[in-house]
């Protein structure tokens, strides 16, 4: 997840396609890797959704400001 933030900061900071696709690719990765977290009952599903509701708010507030 801490790759993940520093994409979006990054993202944030400078909005290039470049960063975009940096972001896209750590975000899918991070959600791959909390759902099978999930699957294999390391992660609770409600901390699974919180994780990957975090990371998407923090993407919609680099990308708004």
């Amino acid at each position: 997840m801490k790759k993940c933030f520093a994409a979006v900061d990054s993202y944030g900071a400078e909005q290039t396609p470049e960063n975009k696709a940096l972001v896209e690719e750590t975000m899918s990765k991070a959600y791959s890797k909390i759902d099978k977290a999930v699957k294999r009952k390391i992660l609770h599903r409600n901390t699974a959704a919180r994780r990957k509701s975090r990371l998407a708010k923090a993407l919609a507030k680099a990308t708004a400001s």
